[in-house]
Formats: C-alpha cells, sequence, structure tokens
C-alpha cells in the first residue's frame, strides 16, 4: 500500500475563489498516469488549514472517485492535537479511504510515552490503517526510532512519512529494524534519494504535483539497484525541490502549475502569498 511515490496533491482554486474541482480531478489523473502509486488528500500540500470542512470533503470525494477508478490507494491527512477529535475524524473518514496520515501532536508537545498513547488509542479505535507525520519542525515533538518502532507493531499502524529535514541518525537505526509490515515514507523532498537509497519504501512528495514520472523512476531505480540512474535523477531532483521550496509550500508549485495551464489561478489563501516570478521562472527552467 505503501510503496513508491504518493503524490500530495495541491488544491487549485478557480479566479471567483472555491476549489477547482475539475483541475484537481485532472491533477489527480495526471500524476497516476504519470506514475505514481498513490494520492494523498489534505495534506499540508493541499493548503487543508485554509478550506472549510465542505472544501475538505469536496477534495476528498474527488480524489476518492480517482483512485477507485485507477484501483489506486488514497491517503487522507488528519490533523489535531488532541486524541479525541482527531479519533472522532477518523471514525467519519469516507469508505474509499485507504489510510489515514496523522500528524505528531502539536502545540502540546507531550512527552514520547504520549505520542504513544495518543497513536494507540487511534489505532484500537480507527477504521483505517494509519501513516505517523513525523515533522518535528511544524509540531515542536521529537519523537525517537524506539518510539517509532514500538507504534509500527500496531497492526494498524501501517508506516511513517519521515519529515525531519535529513537523513539522521534515527531513521536509519529506524530502517536498520523495521517492525514487520511497517513502511518509512520520505517527507523531506530534496533528501529522498538518500532515503530511498538507506531502504525507504517511498516518499509522499510534493515535488511530484510537477513532475511525478521523475521521482517514481527514481524510487524505481533505487528499488532495482540502478545506482547510477538513481544518483543521476537524484541530483536533478534535488536542485528542483530547493527552487519549489524556496518559498512557502506550496506556492512555488501552484505558480509553476498555472504557468505550465494545468490549474486556472496561482491563488493561495492567506496567510500564504502567491509566488514570485523569479521563483517560478527559476522551477520552470529546470523542469526543462
Amino acid at each position: 500500500m505503501l510503496k513508491g511515490i504518493h503524490v500530495p496533491l495541491v488544491t487549485p482554486f478557480a479566479s471567483t475563489g472555491e476549489v477547482a474541482a475539475g483541475a484537481l480531478d485532472k491533477l489527480a489523473r495526471r500524476v497516476l498516469d504519470e506514475g505514481a502509486s498513490g494520492l494523498v488528500a489534505l495534506g499540508t500540500t493541499g493548503e487543508v488549514a485554509a478550506l472549510t470542512p465542505a472544501e475538505r470533503a469536496q477534495v476528498v470525494e474527488v480524489c476518492a472517485e480517482v483512485c477507485r477508478e485507477r484501483g489506486a490507494p488514497l491517503t487522507v491527512g488528519v490533523n489535531g492535537n488532541d486524541t479525541r477529535s482527531v479519533l472522532a475524524a477518523l471514525e467519519e473518514l469516507p469508505p474509499d479511504v485507504t489510510a489515514a496520515l496523522v500528524t505528531v501532536p502539536y502545540f502540546l508537545r507531550p512527552s514520547e510515552r504520549g505520542v504513544v498513547a495518543h497513536f494507540e488509542a487511534l489505532a484500537d479505535g480507527t477504521p483505517v490503517p494509519l501513516v505517523i507525520y513525523h515533522i518535528p519542525y511544524r509540531t515542536g515533538q521529537a519523537v525517537g526510532a524506539a518510539t517509532l518502532r514500538r507504534l509500527g507493531g500496531h497492526p494498524m499502524i501501517a508506516g511513517v512519512k519521515y519529515a525531519t529535514g535529513g537523513v539522521d541518525q534515527d531513521v536509519l537505526d529506524l530502517l536498520g529494524d523495521l517492525p514487520d509490515g511497517f513502511d518509512v515514507l520520505g517527507g523531506d523532498d530534496a533528501v529522498i534519494s538518500p532515503l530511498l537509497a538507506a531502504g525507504a519504501s517511498g516518499g509522499i512528495m510534493a515535488s511530484a504535483n510537477l513532475a511525478p514520472a521523475d521521482f517514481a523512476d527514481l524510487a524505481a531505480a533505487w528499488s532495482a539497484g540502478d545506482v547510477a540512474r538513481a544518483r543521476d535523477l537524484g541530483r536533478r531532483l534535488t536542485r528542483l525541490s530547493a527552487a519549489l521550496f524556496a518559498e512557502p509550500n506550496p506556492v512555488v508549485t501552484k505558480g509553476v502549475l498555472h504557468a505550465q495551464g494545468l490549474i486556472p489561478t496561482p491563488d493561495v489563501r492567506l496567510p500564504l502569498l502567491p509566488a514570485s516570478e523569479p521563483s517560478i521562472t527559476t522551477a520552470l527552467t529546470l523542469l526543462g
């Protein structure tokens, strides 16, 4: 379920401000057609914090329809920092959802024992497998390899999106002794190549909104042991990812998608602001 590259789709907006559902449908089909293994709805890249409950449901409905047709897995982001509200949101997920991407509790900064208790309570009640979203520079909460390994032993915890900003000792320790049925997905676009080389199953890559085929090829090359091709792709995609993250995600990605005619506007919602022209131009140049 968690192998390969999964694309956290942007949420395109129409010129009148609402979600451009038709453009979202086309984006979803495009990335799957070009080699993505699955879709992720309502991630950070999709500006989930700026969507109304009705818009979130609309995004999930569009993505679920595409995944049903293509036989692809759909992971949906479920955010919250208290256990009861997150569990309630999990229980309300529609039946077509394959997995839920659940952020480590943020702002409250519980102990690691609290993180374990939180995810075990969610796993005991969730209707779908969980993917832990470990991103300490957003949550302020560190989680070590031993904690992730313990959580990975639960049958309803399928993996972790690992986004600590680099390839650190904890992820190497984790990859060296993974629980059965527990996958590590890279979450930092610029270091996905070395993480795949170290044994990660795949990645959830915002940059793959623009280069899904190349990221899919990168994962396949490392899996096949084609080191020369993997290194070449990795170097090129690292430069692209750096350009796309030169401003807050996903503003450059949306600017490029609009310049390519793939979404109707480059619009993002406050407090985000549209990308600068130099950033868009740099990314377009790297895409070729």
